[in-house]
């Protein structure tokens, strides 16, 4: 049987050169896509850390984790919407339930 909803662990990391504006305006537009497509359950925003190894020439970024449940379709588009987004350096979403 399909599942109907399932909890998500998202980890995104953006680029540490960017403004507080700008920085604070990536994690609002994720945290209302999510609450627009599934419940999100916590953010919690890490800061500026030393990455393990230079993305792009960057050896810092900025850390976001977000917990949310949605729909198994959900985290598909928003891997894509990571993925395009100007600014997002490396992202990863992981099922919790499995």
């Amino acid at each position: 049987m399909a599942k109907l909803s399932a909890n998500y662990e998202a980890v995104f990391i953006l680029d540490a050169t960017l403004g507080e504006e700008a920085t604070a305006a990536l994690v609002t537009k994720f945290k209302t896509l999510v609450e627009q497509n599934g419940t999100l359950t916590e953010v919690d925003e890490w800061g500026k850390r030393h990455l393990a190894y230079p993305i792009n020439d960057k050896n810092e970024g900025y850390y976001v984790l977000m917990t949310f449940n949605s729909v198994p379709s959900f985290p598909l588009e928003l891997d894509r919407i990571f993925r395009i987004t100007d600014g997002v350096v490396r992202s990863m979403i992981v099922c919790k339930d499995e």
